[in-house]
């Protein structure tokens, strides 16, 4: 048998990062390497697509890039499918002007594409993908493992910290956080390439694919890579819930919406982050989702904006603040983009099963909510109520049309969308249901480890018991509309969303009804 190690020399990928999905030999005489992008759907830092690079340079056969979206995962919809329809016509023009075969593939109905993996695997080297530790993913690479007859390689591009690097799941940010402080610099000097596809690699010929593979399985074409309404309407998904259209997907969108975060708002991030009328949030969660775009590269430009480096990192035990050596926007929001992302991909990596389940709770979270079940509810609203943006709260409405509108609910405002949620079901349990079905039927960000974690901190996950108790709370963090109101103008907000109904929200100001 051909040693693996010896033939890839020149891959930088660490070894921490790379996990066989199979027992399977390396076959070094196939037609092909292939890369099955299903979490990183980019071409620029790319741990993945930089391995199965290597791996066909060290191989000396052409590199194959597999880029399928499925149509029978739960709530797919127009409004998914054209996000990441786009990034693939992406990656189309870049693997093609690399030198690539990108085989971009789209199931006009479900299970279509059951098959394709293994019968290109039939002719390739190995098989390189992405580990995603969460949606139906894990699923979907343990079910291919068992048909692939190759090496079968998964690599993590999740975060800054390898997902598998700890050996326990932290409970608090501060526990995540101290560590991060420890660990996490040793990580950041084996960075992935900018530019995987830089060095040459082997010339592919013509008819590379299979006939029968191109026949069974064929290309999208362009206008469904378009996302166009008539071909998404083709397709057996949800046409209830539509496309997004001031935010468009794909890496390149990504990427121009990095740059103008870091040019315009990343200044005003820490002041004004919490105000959804200042606009100062990055905008970056559907991208990194989505994995259009990479967090190393939000990273090393931030890191080149600062004029970054390891020398200027000093202890912080912790705390939020001190750690960086960078200006307070700049720490501010690494704190965001590091330490409450990946927390959530370090649950989801070690206990799976756990990401969505309120057994998950903190037990002090789980018994002061249990005690508290029978408390009387001032509502009680149905999921289609809440869905439809129906309950008597002008401010939780006019989250919840935003994120019916633009896929996304304003980072602050989504708190106080989870929390009062809690209010209006017979049981948190309901509660927490209603949330993850909303969650991840609307938000672009949705079904990923950062939404379930934030969705579960509403009900006390990664926080602390907080006095005095409340009726329905408990001990769990409490916030209304009401204090927020107090806290944050909104003015532009509420004209945005708000509704008819907003126009009877109290003038804070002159203490009269508008």
């Amino acid at each position: 048998m051909t040693n693996p190690d010896l033939l890839l020399r020149e891959s930088c990928v660490p070894s921490d990062r790379v996990r066989l999905a199979n027992d399977r030999d390396l076959r070094p005489d196939g037609d092909f390497v292939l890369y099955w992008m299903t979490a990183a759907r980019r071409t620029h830092f790319n741990f993945g697509l930089e391995r199965a690079a290597a791996w066909a340079r060290a191989l000396g056969r052409p590199l194959v890039v597999l880029e399928a979206l499925r149509v029978g995962y739960l709530h797919a919809s127009d409004r998914l499918h054209a996000f990441v329809l786009r990034g693939m016509a992406d990656n189309a023009r870049r693997l093609a002007a690399a030198g690539v075969v990108h085989h971009a593939y789209v199931e006009p109905r479900p299970g279509a594409g059951k098959g394709l993996v293994a019968a290109l695997a039939g002719r390739a080297c190995l098989v390189v993908t992405d580990d995603y530790p969460t949606f139906f993913l894990p699923r979907m690479i343990a079910a291919a493992a068992k048909q692939i007859p190759v090496r079968f390689e998964q690599v993590d591009s999740n975060g800054l910290l390898p997902i598998h690097a700890p050996d326990r799941v932290f409970t608090t940010a501060f526990s995540f956080r101290a560590y991060l402080q420890k660990n996490l610099l040793p990580h950041l000097r084996h960075r992935p390439l900018a530019d995987p596809l830089a060095a040459a690699l082997p010339a592919p010929s013509k008819e590379l694919l299979p006939r029968d593979v191109l026949t069974r399985w064929p290309m999208a074409s362009p206008e469904l890579l378009s996302a166009s309404p008539a071909a998404l309407a083709a397709l057996p998904i949800d046409h209830a819930v539509p496309v997004v259209t001031r935010i468009p997907g794909g890496p390149e969108a990504g990427r121009a919406a990095l740059a103008h975060f870091l040019r315009v708002n990343l200044i005003r991030y820490d002041a004004e982050r919490n105000d959804p009328d200042a606009r100062a949030t990055s905008g970056l969660s559907p991208y990194l989702h989505l994995g259009h775009v990479s967090v190393h590269e939000v990273f090393a430009e931030l890191e080149r904006l600062e004029g970054w480096s390891e020398k200027k990192t000093k202890p912080a035990g912790g705390k939020r603040e001190g750690f960086w050596g960078m200006s307070a926007p700049a720490a501010s929001f690494l704190d965001e983009l590091v330490t409450w992302r990946e927390i959530g991909l370090n649950l989801c990596a070690l206990r799976p099963d756990d990401a969505k389940r309120f057994e998950s709770l903190p037990d002090w979270a789980q018994k002061t909510l249990a005690d508290h079940e029978p408390d009387p509810r001032p509502a009680i609203y149905s999921l289609a109520e809440l869905e439809g943006a129906r309950t008597a709260d002008p401010l939780w409405n006019a989250a919840q049309r935003e994120l019916l509108r633009d896929g996304r609910i304003h980072n602050y405002l989504r708190m106080l969308w989870g929390k009062r949620v809690l209010e209006w079901t017979r049981s948190p349990r309901e509660a927490l249901a209603a949330l993850i079905e909303l969650n991840d039927k609307y938000a672009l960000d949705g079904r990923d480890p950062n939404s379930y974690s934030g969705i579960l901190w509403t009900f006390g996950r990664y926080d602390r018991p907080w006095a005095p108790e409340r009726p329905i709370y408990g001990t769990v963090r409490y916030m209304s509309s009401a204090n927020t109101l107090k806290k944050i103008d909104l003015e532009r907000y509420l004209v945005e969303f708000g509704g008819p109904e907003a126009s009877a929200r109290p003038d804070k100001r002159h203490g009269k009804r508008k």
